[in-house]
């Protein structure tokens, strides 16, 4: 980070709180030697920077002062169009239009030689989202329970059936084109992701703070003890398409690797928990991946294969 950007950077800082030169130091990876002789530069320009000693002190910036309009650089701006861009291909959310007034509003402000600089980019740079058709109604609503850790009695479509489940959000995020909801559910015992669109009906509900912490706490000592305890260590062979399936996967995607032109792997460690969905997955990419350990992930491919083949062989 250039010094300029990074003075600047201590003023957005300081304008949202104190900060002690070695917490700056350590949100902008430098030493807290450098932060000082930013801070003393600062001061030199006219900058209203002043100390406060004693617990609870640091840096702060005089009341009332403000830096100047927001001004971007081509690589900020693209950040933000980008982002923006991702945003915009969710098919419903409660930032319909605030997506659309907040892209006309950063292009407004951007002088001409910025938006002449990032507008060829954006045609040829994108956040690849897929093309869904769905309505969200509840996700305003559970974004404000997960912020609050409050409990919900929700009535959730699945693909069979509807059942009422009291959850507690824990997060909202938007994946695959999707709006997902993790959440604690007392029906299952678990953390479990549901879909967005799928709850039919939400409303505000209680448990008793105890039980939560009980259960909560329960739940993330008996996952740690699966993860450790009983985990599968699995090592495959992917061709160029089975890479990209499963690079796709959010909890192994980063550990696919490269070894060859035109060959792929990925080897993680299975929790035993989630055995059935590593079935399913080397099963479904077929003949994109080959899978060499454990020997166990083989026979049941093999075993799913075979079932296959006699469903369609009884109409011969």
């Amino acid at each position: 980070m250039k010094r300029m950007d990074r003075m600047m950077a201590i003023v957005l800082a300081l304008q949202h709180q104190t900060e002690t030169a070695q917490s700056l130091a350590d949100k902008l990876e430098v030493s807290k030697r450098t932060i000082l002789r930013d801070v003393q530069a600062l001061s030199e320009i006219g900058v209203p920077i002043y100390a406060v000693s004693g617990p609870g002190g640091g840096y702060r910036l005089m009341e009332g002062y403000r830096l100047p309009p927001l001004q971007l650089d081509t690589e900020e701006a693209l950040v933000l169009l980008l982002a923006l861009d991702g945003m915009m291909k969710y098919s419903d959310s409660p930032f319909q239009q605030a997506r659309w007034t907040v892209r006309d509003k950063i292009c407004s402000v951007l002088p001409e030689h910025t938006l002449g600089q990032i507008t060829p980019l954006l045609g040829h740079v994108e956040m690849e989202v897929p093309d869904r058709r769905y309505k969200t109604p509840y996700l305003s609503e559970l974004m404000k329970y997960a912020a609050n850790g409050q409990w919900l009695l929700t009535l959730y479509r699945s693909q069979n059936h509807s059942r009422q489940l009291n959850i507690r959000p824990l997060r909202v995020y938007a994946a695959y084109g999707f709006w997902y909801c993790e959440a604690y559910s007392s029906h299952h015992g678990e953390v479990r992701t549901f879909r967005v669109d799928r709850f039919v009906e939400v409303e505000a509900s209680s448990m008793p703070e105890s039980e939560v912490e009980h259960e909560l706490g329960s739940l993330s000592s008996s996952k740690e003890a699966t993860v450790f305890e009983q985990s599968v260590h699995i090592y495959a062979k992917l061709t160029y398409r089975g890479a990209l399936l499963a690079e796709q996967d959010p909890h192994m995607g980063h550990l696919v690797k490269q070894t060859e032109d035109e060959e792929w792997e990925v080897a993680f460690d299975c929790p035993a928990s989630e055995w059935s969905w590593a079935v399913d997955f080397f099963y479904y990419i077929g003949l994109d991946a080959e899978v060499l350990e454990p020997v166990r992930l083989q026979e049941e491919i093999r075993a799913k294969a075979e079932q296959l083949v006699r469903k369609y062989s009884s109409n011969d």
